[in-house]
């Protein structure tokens, strides 16, 4: 049987709902007041998340709406039924509403004041920004095929023009507060000056925002579900150009082991046949190989078949701490409070026979925007958790800060770090904090704390190094390699 490369961890959209409407049934739909009509016995208002379809809301009964504006993000939970007046055909009868994020209805809100709308950081983030619905047909226009459904945002695009930077993280969350959904496909330029294998200066970076997104393991799915889709449709898809692809990868494969060696390749089928799972049971890892058929791809096919490993960071750090115990196989020693090396994310790869999720790492290692884990509803572990014992600490006084964040890195065998994301902060006063705490100045960053003061939404996020991504699946070994003019750190010719 065929398999399926729908993204299934996205739930449908307001369009995709009203395309063929469940009638009478009862659901739950997510999104901004465009606009609030309020009558003696009844209420009506607009909802919309930016996905091109409107929807209707009704509220029976006096005071149900009241305290809601335009601009403000709302859960409603309710059924559909056949609409009594004009201009829709169905609408919503609203059981219970629940309010994400407050919008004043001041002029100094950005979704009803008429800004400067040349400058990204001005874009209104409510109802539709300038720039997001022309980009939505330029997407149209150039339709190529995409890991993560979405929208591309203009504004974003001159950004990047104007500005090196290495990531664009905080700006494309503008987009995603009108259109719940977001990426791009954009240049970045590394600030440390790495000079790797798995580094370049100037590089491509694929990332994502989702609204609406309100724990780690939704975000987790997500992401899971897109990169797996992708190795499917690599690996299943039928056609001319499909079948091509998959020859191409096997040359390719072909070529790195009789010139250049296995690039990456034997250390990622190393790692398929371990025999260990997370939980320390024990379990084939080549139970989704396809013997015979294609080996040069069991890599791929692996990955395409198997689900994703999950682990969190003071879990990862204990695996580690033990490997080292027993075999002194590390050059840096793990330490919980210090960031995992490339030699220990290749490890936990290998010994955990696939890909696998890091989750939850220390506040100090990560950025003030992202989620505290006390926050996240899907973290079930004790906070904070119980550091293990490190060979580096042993009979010192060193305490680490154990407080964690909503956030992931994801691993893979043969390559180390391949994407990493977060839930973010969509609280106001919280980020205003944790900018405090970094040191930050809060009027450089008054456009993005408006995010969370005008309808915010829980949300989270991930970026991907495009190239890194292109080694992973030819199994080339060398990211400079993958690039017809690589710049790198002493490098610059072209």
């Amino acid at each position: 049987m065929r398999p399926s490369f729908r993204l299934s961890a996205l739930p449908p959209t307001l369009r995709a709902l009203l395309a063929d409407p469940p009638l009478s049934t009862s659901l739950t739909v997510n999104g901004w007041l465009k606009s609030v009509r309020a009558h003696k016995n009844v209420a009506f208002a607009e909802l919309s998340d930016g996905s091109g379809g409107g929807l209707q809301a009704v509220w029976k009964g006096k005071g149900r709406a009241d305290g809601l504006t335009a601009g403000t993000s709302v859960q409603l939970k309710g059924r559909l039924e056949k609409s009594k007046g004009g201009g829709q055909a169905v609408e919503l009868i609203v059981d219970e509403t629940s309010v994400l994020g407050e919008c004043d209805p001041e002029p100094t809100n950005p979704a009803q004041r008429a800004g400067n709308l040349s400058d990204p950081e001005e874009t209104p983030p409510r109802g539709v920004p300038p720039g997001s619905r022309p980009s939505t047909v330029q997407n149209g226009a150039d339709r190529r095929d995409h890991a993560c459904e979405g929208r591309t945002d203009e504004g974003l695009a001159r950004l990047v023009r104007v500005n090196l930077t290495v990531s664009s993280q905080l700006h494309l969350e503008t987009p995603t507060l009108a259109l719940s959904r977001a990426y791009t496909l954009s240049p970045a330029f590394r600030a440390e000056p790495s000079l790797t294998s798995r580094h370049l200066s100037e590089f491509y970076m694929l990332e994502a925002e989702v609204a609406f997104t309100r724990t780690l393991d939704e975000l987790l799915d997500v992401v899971e579900d897109g990169i797996r889709a992708v190795l499917k449709r690599l690996m299943w898809e039928q056609g001319v150009r499909a079948e091509r692809n998959r020859s191409d990868l096997e040359v390719i494969a072909g070529h790195q082991s009789e010139g250049d060696g296995e690039g990456h390749l034997g250390e990622i089928r190393g790692s398929s046949a371990s025999d260990t799972n997370t939980d320390g049971s024990t379990g084939s890892g080549t139970d989704f190989e396809i013997r015979g058929e294609r080996p040069p791809l069991v890599h791929i096919l692996n990955a395409a078949n198997r689900p994703f490993e999950r682990i969190t960071y003071t879990d990862a750090v204990t695996l580690l701490c033990s490997a080292h115990e027993e075999e002194q196989s590390f050059v840096h020693t793990p330490t919980w409070g210090e960031g995992l090396s490339t030699e220990h994310e290749k490890w936990l790869a290998s010994h955990l026979a696939g890909p696998v999720f890091v989750t939850h790492y220390p506040r100090d290692l990560k950025p003030f925007y992202m989620l505290p884990s006390d926050a996240d509803p899907s973290y079930d572990q004790p906070t904070p958790p119980t550091p293990p014992t490190s060979p580096a600490l042993e009979g010192t006084e060193t305490k680490p800060d154990t407080d964690t964040v909503a956030c992931f890195d994801l691993l893979f065998p043969g390559i180390g770090e391949m994407a990493g994301g977060s839930l973010r902060e969509y609280r106001t006063d919280q980020l205003e904090r944790a900018m405090e705490a970094a040191g930050l100045d809060k009027e450089a960053y008054a456009w993005y704390l408006d995010l969370r003061r005008f309808g915010s939404v829980p949300h989270g996020g991930w970026g991907m190094g495009w190239e890194r991504w292109v080694c992973w699946v030819t199994g080339v070994g060398n990211v400079r390699d993958v690039v017809p003019f690589p710049r790198w750190k002493g490098h610059c010719k072209y």
